[in-house]
């Protein structure tokens, strides 16, 4: 697929880089050099030194033969007018960044669908949703519901509480009493692997598990896990995303939000009725101690830099906190955050690409999630008709290595795919794929 992107900042760098690694033929466009250079390094890309919005910069790029352009500068106008216009110069689709929950409203769609841009995402918003989900779900470290609930993906990291360790995946469910529930991956360390029968649970596994919504309560259990009632929150960063949690949570939840910027501060407070706004450098343990940091049910750090998001969740772990989440937009140090204890990772990166990365396949996708923390992604599809995964049970399909088929929702039935189960016309099917797996899957559900 030919796939041009607008924008070599951190997000389009790392698209240019994950999309060539998937063969695609990318070319990246930036006004800056330096940006370009960078995101090329390493990775099999053209590069195009310009103006996003300029005509002659998109059709030098080729953007007439182009199956799909993502404009992703830091710029939400330079990306609709850089959309619009690489849709009118010949790109089969053409998606756009934004950084306002107007332009999603869907009242305002169809002027966006005139203007030529087929797909908006607003990663700040998708992120504040996250949060907000996995407050509700505290136990865990991720939490992604698909088939509007009826089936969902839990992570857990594994610690010595845990009634598992040391068994293996076989002695697990035989001692499930018949529940609903499947294994479907482990990271361990910086490796991601789907295990077998005979693969123990080791401490300080990431596990992820599919599940039934009727059995979550039994696998946060079995884990060795209990929900926390989420009522003291403190929010580190006046950003975007924690504007947004405080604005859905702020009536039903006591959130202190700090930052250091006065006049942000200031503008926090103005839009914030009923969320407390603290003028403060969060960096300042002392300071943290004195607005109660001790007494919180929930630490979320949003800062523009990893390295504070970090620091300071692992202060609020060493005061008692039980459930910690933080922004870490460098990708090295998420395996490094993970480790020291933080229990939810967010990354617009991987947002990015969990919004993208249905539209680079050859098969519809329902949803796809880029997994934090793990090589990985799960994606749900509806069967085709006389697609191949019909074609017999599942054992019997020669499904990729590194992919797995998790759960399945038929009419009204919700149920966990094994190896005998028989797929039909117009299910909806949870895979967990491993990169290498991903390009493989779609021929299946074709």
């Amino acid at each position: 697929m030919r796939i041009v992107i607008g924008g070599a900042g951190d997000v389009g760098s790392h698209l240019a880089k994950m999309l060539s690694e998937e063969n695609h033929e990318i070319t990246l466009i930036d006004d800056d050099e330096k940006k370009l250079q960078e995101a090329s390094n390493g990775a099999d890309i053209i590069t195009i030194h310009g103006d996003i919005t300029m005509f002659d910069v998109l059709k030098d790029s080729g953007i007439s033969s182009a199956n799909l352009y993502i404009a992703v500068s830091s710029n939400e106008k330079d990306n609709i007018i850089s959309a619009s216009v690489a849709k009118a110069l010949g790109a089969k689709k053409a998606i756009a960044r934004i950084d306002n929950s107007q332009y999603l409203q869907p009242d305002h769609k169809e002027i966006f669908i005139k203007m030529g841009i087929d797909y908006m995402f607003y990663p700040e918003k998708i992120a504040a949703r996250q949060v907000v989900t996995l407050l509700g779900h505290s136990s865990s470290s991720e939490y992604i519901d698909f088939s509007g609930g009826r089936l969902a993906l839990l992570a857990f990291r594994l610690d010595e509480s845990s009634s598992i360790i040391g068994k293996t995946l076989l002695e697990v469910s035989q001692n499930q009493h018949n529940m609903d529930i499947r294994t479907i991956a482990i990271t361990r360390g910086d490796d991601t692997i789907i295990p077998r029968g005979d693969d123990k649970f080791k401490i300080g596994d990431m596990i992820y598990i599919i599940s039934l919504k009727e059995n979550m309560s039994f696998v946060t259990e079995l884990i060795g896990k209990k929900d926390l009632e989420v009522k003291n929150i403190m929010i580190l960063g006046g950003s975007r995303i924690a504007r947004l949690i405080a604005e859905t949570l702020q009536d039903e939840m006591n959130i202190k939000l700090v930052d250091y910027d006065a006049e942000k501060a200031y503008n926090l407070a103005e839009a914030l009725d009923n969320t407390l706004i603290l003028n403060e450098d969060g960096r300042n343990m002392e300071v943290m101690l004195d607005e109660g940091i001790e007494e919180m049910d929930a630490f979320i750090a949003l800062t523009g830099r990893s390295e504070t998001n970090i620091l300071t969740s692992m202060f609020a772990k060493k005061m008692g906190v039980k459930k910690i989440i933080a922004e870490v937009e460098n990708l090295n140090f998420v395996s490094l955050a993970k480790s020291i204890g933080i229990d939810t990772i967010i990354n617009k990166k991987l947002i990015t690409a969990s919004a993208i990365f249905g539209f680079t396949m050859n098969v519809d996708v329902q949803a796809i999630k880029c997994l934090n923390g793990s090589r990985a992604e799960v994606l749900e599809f509806i069967v085709k008709p006389d697609s191949s995964v019909t074609r017999g049970k599942i054992k019997h399909l020669n499904f990729p290595e590194g992919a797995i088929i998790g759960g399945v929702v038929r009419d009204n039935k919700t149920f966990i795919a094994v190896g005998n189960t028989e797929l039909k016309a117009y299910d909806r099917v949870v895979v967990f794929a491993l990169p290498e797996a991903i390009s493989k899957i779609g021929k299946f559900f074709e």
